[in-house]
């Protein structure tokens, strides 16, 4: 099994996370975070069958972050739907796992690649799963305490 083989197997196993928790949460708008997230990992998929392959990619934009900060705010703004906040805290836990362990194996695979372009998309998809660990750890925290307001950490400075 080569290095791009286990990072597809890696974002395999993340989406197969994010679309259980979709189907395990009853808020409309967390599904759809959650579903967002797991579409992310099938174009990570499909970049590191690119780079396996050594052909070029051209990875779409994300707009999830932007995506998750507006969900946020309206899941703050409707306390109605916090009744219907699933607390699985474990299910969050591993998929922050998983994207912390994706960004360490990513940044080294990243470092030993001598080809710019795949170098870039390297850069790319770890700036993602960065970005994937930090939704689910604002996830994490608004459900442990979903009245306070969200720092949205390393969130605000992008």
């Amino acid at each position: 099994m080569t290095q791009y083989d286990d990072a597809i197997k890696t974002e395999l196993q993340g989406k197969a996370c994010y679309e259980n928790l979709a189907s395990q949460t009853r808020v409309t708008r967390l599904k759809g975070l959650f579903l967002g997230l797991a579409a992310e990992e099938d174009r990570h998929i499909e970049a590191f069958r690119a780079l396996k392959a050594r052909r070029d990619y051209r990875m779409p934009e994300s707009q999830l972050l932007d995506q998750a900060k507006a969900i946020f705010r309206e899941l703050l703004a409707n306390r109605e739907e916090w009744g219907e906040l699933r607390e699985d805290l474990e299910g969050y836990r591993f998929v922050m796992k998983i994207e912390a362990e994706s960004v360490r194996t990513y940044e080294e695979l990243g470092r030993r690649e001598e080809h710019p372009g795949r170098a870039e998309l390297y850069r790319r998809i770890i700036e993602e799963e960065k970005n994937h660990f930090n939704i689910m750890e604002n996830v994490f925290e608004f459900v442990l305490r979903p009245r306070s307001n969200l720092a949205w950490r390393e969130l605000q400075a992008r």
